[in-house]
């Protein structure tokens, strides 16, 4: 048995790689990962065209009961979207199917980590990733915060949770109202109304950027999930005129 752990891109079925379709052609069964990410279509859209049944891969079978995943007998397919290498659970998958002596194969494809490259917003002046989860009764943790903070002068690419099995995504809007919460707390002027930010959504498919003051993002309609922020740091005058385009 070969597992293959595979990357279908960020917006629709034709995403896909031709190398990654060949491999779903000859696997016998096709898992999908379904809670790292939002498919921007229909899942019989990608079983039309692959020709087979797709199984919903939730977070519990991924994390917990990935035997019913790289224990089959044949060769199978792990389809992720965006990028397979791009989360940390995709390694952690891959490392235990090689420790049952598993063959592994991986085949990359677009990530929203290079995808923000639209913006205009040069990629190696980003500095660590974050992610702003959805807050709970007790939960409410400054981590993005404080990642934006500690980035400085570099742009600061901020990811926002989602739910798909409670059809519930993050949106700019939220997110931003949630930094400024944590702003009013610590009053270190970090965020601000005024601070510049890009709010992203759908990137890699019918994609809406814009660009502009934190309270002006706050009230714009981003439609669709996914979404995700960008807080740029210094910016080259290169970048200023590129983001000007999502003004």
């Amino acid at each position: 048995m070969t597992l293959y752990i595979i990357g279908i891109g960020l917006n629709d079925e034709k995403d896909i790689t031709l190398k990654g379709l060949e491999a779903v052609k000859k696997c016998s069964k096709l898992f999908l990962e379904s809670y790292t990410s939002k498919l921007q279509c229909d899942i019989s859209n990608l079983e039309e065209l692959y020709g087979k049944k797709i199984i919903l891969a939730d977070r519990e079978m991924v994390e917990k009961n990935s035997d019913e995943i790289i224990s089959e007998t044949e060769d199978t397919a792990l389809l992720i979207i965006g990028d397979p290498m791009s989360a940390t659970t995709h390694i952690d998958i891959m490392m235990r199917a090689k420790e049952k002596k598993v063959s592994v194969v991986v085949i990359n494809n677009a990530s929203v980590l290079t995808a923000v490259g639209i913006t205009g917003l040069q990629l190696y002046k980003f500095g660590k990733t974050t992610s702003i989860p959805f807050p709970q009764e007790g939960f409410e943790p400054e981590t993005p915060y404080d990642v934006i903070k500690s980035n400085g002068e570099l742009h600061t690419l901020v990811l926002l949770d989602l739910r798909p099995d409670e059809d519930k995504f993050m949106t700019v809007n939220e997110g931003l109202k949630y930094l400024l919460s944590i702003e009013d707390k610590r009053k270190e002027k970090v965020i601000s109304e005024d601070t510049l930010a890009v709010g992203c959504a759908r990137l890699g498919g019918t994609y809406k950027i814009k660009y502009g003051k934190v309270k002006e993002l706050v009230d714009e309609d981003f439609g669709g999930a996914p979404h995700c922020i960008i807080i740029p740091g210094k910016l080259h005058f290169s970048e200023e005129e590129a983001l000007e385009m999502y003004n």
